[in-house]
């Protein structure tokens, strides 16, 4: 038995039910948002850049790229699972109901690959990141890691971590969960009330986020 009580051979599902209820939890959320209100975009806070269309487009493409393109020749070694499968990208604008269907999909892929993994298989697998400010220039390193208890470890270069699959699906459930904080604010930034209690986990809730709210 391990630090959670997990031997290496429990299914790896069992490390991170909360995908169960992850999809439901941001449809809540964005639930009889119009148009304008989807696409509703500010210069005033980092944060509302992004729409929560858009914002939603990104929750629905992480997991596919993490698991496809990242861990791609590890999970679907056969090719049975590939980036093109998937509609999402960062700058789509596609309707809310495609882009719902998508995430729901997203969600659906990562809960597959913890079904079929033993908590072994994700502790003992790692990849090299590379930290590229190209691809996300808003993310704090530091804080990125002060957010990983686990399965996430620095090296000589401060741009090079190794990280586990475990880390990567704990990453995925962070990116989520502050994303969706972002949605929140950007509604309460018109003037509308967020639904649902927002778990206080992931990268918005280490000390040194921007939690910055519209005045």
């Amino acid at each position: 038995m391990d630090r959670d009580g997990l031997s290496d051979d429990s299914p790896a599902s069992l490390l991170f039910p909360e995908f169960a209820t992850l999809y439901d939890l941001i449809a809540s959320e964005v639930y009889c948002l119009t148009e304008e209100q989807l696409d509703y975009e500010s210069q005033q806070w980092d944060w509302s850049r992004w729409g929560i269309r858009r914002q939603l487009c990104h929750m629905a493409w992480v997991p596919v790229g993490w698991l496809t393109v990242n861990w791609g020749d590890t999970l679907f070694p056969d090719g049975s699972v590939r980036p093109e499968h998937f509609k999402t990208r960062t700058e789509s604008s596609l309707p809310k109901p495609v882009i719902m269907k998508e995430l729901r999909a997203s969600i659906g892929l990562v809960q597959n690959v913890l079904t079929e993994r033993s908590v072994g298989f994700l502790r003992d697998r790692t990849y090299t990141l590379r930290w590229d400010p190209d691809w996300n220039d808003s993310m704090d390193w530091n804080l990125m890691l002060k957010a990983h208890a686990t399965g996430l470890s620095p090296t000589d270069d401060p741009r090079v971590s190794i990280m586990t699959l475990e880390a990567t699906i704990r990453h995925l459930y962070f990116e989520e969960i502050t994303h969706l904080y972002n949605i929140q604010r950007i509604k309460r930034a018109q003037g509308l009330t967020p639904v649902i209690d927002l778990p206080r986990v992931g990268y918005w809730a280490v000390d040194g986020w921007d939690v910055s709210e519209p005045a």
